[in-house]
């Protein structure tokens, strides 16, 4: 597997460099993606949660907005 590219580009120079993610790199950037990917699956389960109790007191979103708004 090949690992993604990097592309520096220094504009005062407007040289552009494209290379492969070192190791460290790339390390860093799997823990990113890994990261996100539990936020965003915490953020579902979160939603999902209230959705459930919204649904056991038989509100909508907007009614509970209502109410607290």
């Amino acid at each position: 597997m090949t690992k993604p590219i990097i592309k520096i580009h220094n504009v005062t120079t407007d040289e552009v460099i494209e290379r492969e993610m070192d190791d460290a790199e790339y390390a860093e950037f799997l823990t990113s993606v890994a990261e996100e990917k539990a936020k965003v699956a915490a953020k579902a389960e979160a939603e999902a949660a209230r959705q459930s109790v919204l649904d056991k007191l038989g509100l909508t979103a907007d009614e509970v907005a209502a109410l607290l708004g």
